[in-house]
Order: C-alpha cells, then sequence, then structure tokens
C-alpha cells in the first residue's frame, strides 16, 4: 500500500456537529410545534447562551460581543424569555423532562448577580427545568467570577464552573490579547472554591506565541494547585476576524507552529497524567471521581451535543433527531450587534431561521464524532443496533485510512474501537475526516463576517 502523505494536526476543532458554518436559512416557515411533535423529551438539555464579554481574546471566534450598552442585557434577556416561553409552548402539554443544564456564552457572569438570578428563573420557570435536580455548568472568567455572582449560581444549583484562564503566565496572556493579571486570577479561582460549587473546571491554552515547555508546565502547576476537578488543554487556533488573525501573529511556521503544539500536548498529557488524571479526550482531563458532564463541558465538544438540546439566546443551537437549527452566526463585531439587536426585536421565535437537515449518513457521523474521538472508545454494538452494519462498513476508507495511520488501537477486541495515543493527539484531524462531502462544501462555502 502506497503510505499516506503527512496530514497536518489541528485541522478543525469538533465543536459539535454539522458546524454552524454549514447551517442555511431554512425555508418554507417550519413551526417550532411541527418540529418537536416527535421528539422524546423525558431527558432533554437545556442551554442558554449569554453574548457579552469584557473583552474579546485574540484568539476567540465564538459569538460574542463586548460590553452592553442601554440597557441590553435586560433586553436580550426579555428576548430570551420570549423564546423560552415559545418553546415550551412547542413541546405541548406532554411531560417534559431535563437531564442536564448550562449557561455558556460569551460570558454568562457577564450578567449581574440580579440578572443571573432572572436568567435561572427563566430557565426554571418558563422551561420547566429544575435546575438544583441536575447538573448545571457555568462558565465565567477572571474579572466576573465575584462572590455575589458565584452566591447566586451556587444557590440555584450550579455543579460546575468553568474559568478560562488559558495561561498563568504574563507574557503568554499579552500573547494572546487577554488583559489579566495573575492576582485576578488567583482571586476568583479562590472565590469560585469558597462558593462551594463541586466541581471546578480551569481552560489552559498551548501554542501560544512564545509558550516553551517549561512556561507550559509552570501554568499546569499554577492550577493543579487548585486541585481542579477537571482541565481542559486546549490547542491555539488563530481563526479569519479573530484579534490574531488579523495581526497574522500568536504563531510561527506551519510546520513549526505544529511541532511545537504537538509538543506541548504530549507534555501537558503526561504531566497530568503523571499528577493522577485521566484523560477523556485529547482536551478533557479529570480527576478521578468527578463524572459531571453536563453541555458545556467536554461533551459540548462530543457526547453532550445529543439529539433533545434545547438552545435559548441568539447564538444557542438547538438539536432534534432530524434537524439542527439557531439563528445566524457571525465572527466581526459589526455582525454580531447585528444580530444579537434583530434576536432583541424579536417576537415570534416560532419558526427557526438557520439550521442543517440530519438523514442517516449525518446521523452516523455525528455517532461516531460523539464516541470515537473519546478515550475510552466506543461501543460497536451500540453502533450496530442502531445503524444495522458496523461503522467500518459505512465508513472502509476513512477507517482503512486511521488504521494505517496507526490512529487505532489494534489490541481492543471486535466490541470495542478505540483510538491510540497518536490518534488521540490527531483528533483534531481525525474528526474532520469524518465529515460528509456536504457538510464540507458548506463550510468550505461559507464566507466569514
Amino acid at each position: 500500500m502506497t503510505a499516506l502523505p503527512h496530514t497536518r494536526p489541528y485541522r478543525n476543532y469538533v465543536y459539535g456537529y454539522p458546524h454552524k458554518t454549514a447551517y442555511r436559512p431554512l425555508t418554507g416557515g417550519l413551526d417550532l410545534r411541527e418540529l418537536w411533535a416527535g421528539e422524546p423529551a423525558d431527558a432533554l438539555s437545556l442551554y442558554a447562551h449569554i453574548p457579552f464579554c469584557e473583552f474579546r481574546c485574540g484568539f476567540c471566534n465564538l459569538f460574542t460581543r463586548i460590553g452592553a450598552p442601554d440597557e441590553l442585557t435586560t433586553r436580550y434577556l426579555d428576548a430570551l424569555e420570549r423564546q423560552a416561553v415559545a418553546v415550551r409552548d412547542a413541546l405541548g402539554d406532554r411531560p417534559i423532562g431535563f437531564a442536564a443544564a448550562a449557561f455558556g456564552g460569551g460570558t454568562p457572569t457577564y450578567l449581574s448577580a440580579a440578572e443571573l438570578e432572572r436568567l435561572c428563573d427563566i430557565a426554571e420557570l418558563r422551561t420547566g427545568a429544575d435546575l438544583r435536580a441536575i447538573p448545571l455548568s457555568v462558565e465565567t472568567s477572571p474579572g466576573t467570577a465575584t462572590a455575589d455572582r458565584l452566591g447566586v449560581l451556587a444557590e440555584r444549583g450550579a455543579t460546575r464552573i468553568s474559568i478560562g484562564v488559558q495561561s498563568f503566565v504574563a507574557s503568554e496572556a499579552r500573547a494572546a490579547v487577554r488583559p489579566q493579571h495573575r492576582g485576578e486570577v488567583d482571586g476568583a479561582l479562590d472565590r469560585i472554591r469558597a462558593a462551594g460549587v463541586p466541581i471546578l473546571n480551569i481552560d489552559l491554552i498551548y501554542g501560544i506565541d512564545g509558550q516553551t515547555e517549561r512556561s507550559w508546565r509552570y501554568s499546569l502547576d499554577a492550577a493543579l494547585a487548585w486541585r481542579p476537578e477537571e482541565l481542559y488543554l486546549y490547542p491555539l487556533y488563530v481563526r479569519p476576524l479573530t484579534g490574531l488573525g488579523r495581526s497574522a501573529s500568536g504563531t510561527g511556521g506551519d510546520e513549526d507552529w505544529d511541532t511545537q503544539r504537538l509538543r506541548l500536548y504530549a507534555c501537558g498529557r503526561d504531566h497530568l497524567l503523571a499528577n493522577g488524571y485521566e484523560q477523556v479526550s485529547m482536551r478533557m482531563f479529570r480527576r478521578p471521581g468527578a463524572t459531571h458532564e453536563p453541555p458545556g463541558s467536554e461533551f459540548a465538544d462530543h457526547a453532550c451535543q445529543t439529539d433533545g438540546m434545547v438552545g435559548l439566546g441568539c447564538g444557542a443551537r438547538s438539536y432534534t433527531a432530524g434537524l439542527h437549527y439557531s439563528f445566524d452566526y457571525a465572527v466581526d463585531m459589526r455582525e454580531v450587534r447585528g444580530i444579537i439587536d434583530a434576536y432583541t426585536r424579536t417576537a415570534d421565535f416560532g419558526h427557526p431561521p438557520v439550521g442543517r437537515r440530519i438523514d442517516a449518513d449525518e446521523a452516523r457521523r455525528r455517532h461516531l464524532l460523539q464516541s470515537l474521538l473519546r478515550a475510552e472508545g466506543m461501543d460497536v454494538r451500540a453502533y450496530r443496533d442502531r445503524f444495522g452494519a458496523g461503522p467500518v462498513e459505512h465508513f472502509p476508507v476513512e477507517f482503512a485510512e486511521f488504521a494505517e495511520r496507526g490512529w487505532l488501537d489494534c489490541g481492543t477486541g471486535p466490541d470495542l474501537l478505540r483510538l491510540s495515543a497518536e490518534g488521540l493527539a490527531y483528533s483534531d484531524a481525525l474528526g474532520p475526516r469524518l465529515f460528509s462531502p456536504a457538510v464540507r462544501a458548506a463550510m468550505a462555502a461559507y464566507e466569514p463576517r
């Protein structure tokens, strides 16, 4: 067999499939009631998106804006409440159950303590989610993790707080265009621990310009000093329309940067394993005993982006078995502001504006991406029971390539399909190989804005 050409290890971070850049306007006046009529509703996930931040990091391509002037947060929560009412009405009179919830962004704790109370009230009173009875994950930042906000979240049932630190080294934070001070970071972490929320997650980034193995271990050790239940190690990506993308800084040469990120990934992985953490995926590491996986944990990446996701807010996605839908998506600040303003003026939330339909082939690919990228691997029998044949039968070309590249663990039995250590390291190259041609074409045709 001819040797395969070298592949870049960092092609695409698989955060939900299909990605929003594959969504297109939905025509025909699709009605929300018809969409949810036949869907199971006993174990839904709830995700509320708050698209506001104090500042925008240089690497950030999320749907978020800086600041919220002229009572914009009030108008946004008003619209989110109208949307929640429309979704609950679409679900009908049958019994509804929620299994998990998450508030993401943006930065949900950009909201004041009183506004966070209102957000929780909307989730509970308008959708029926009992936040104190289910896992609730909330994202925060060093500058907004104040005692009063954290107190509200702890009292309302938050079981996980995730904070983006990215680096404990001042020069690296500056290189990532992330204005923060070490004292502010440590103060926020201290307040999170004092609030008594059971699970603390800390996000760190590797591949920052000027970062070395020594400085990377310094950040890892600074995070480990807080004994977080979870740690996420993200490779730096430089995307169009981001601060780093506009300045073309933050990287060396492409091959050199790939080498640097792979080296730092291995350094971080080995360091956390040596400190007693278990690897859940390429990005996620967990202290044994911490088992919470809400939609905001790693399986915002994979397993928790399941069918039966109710998304509230203009940056949130919703999932049914046959359709994924949301509002429009952008990165450019002017475009984002326009979309948020349009959302706050929306009166009728009964007709999803953009999305992508999920046919049988996309459902198979989605199942693989939700499970194969986990370190524990995927249950082949469950896949076969659901789809009538095994994954290798459905995707022979892709799995032949994975095997030839050494990305599959050959020591498992026929009922388990698991990535090798190198396969996990190359998750951001392997995952996109499972995208359908139609999704790839739609993503390629998307014009960043």
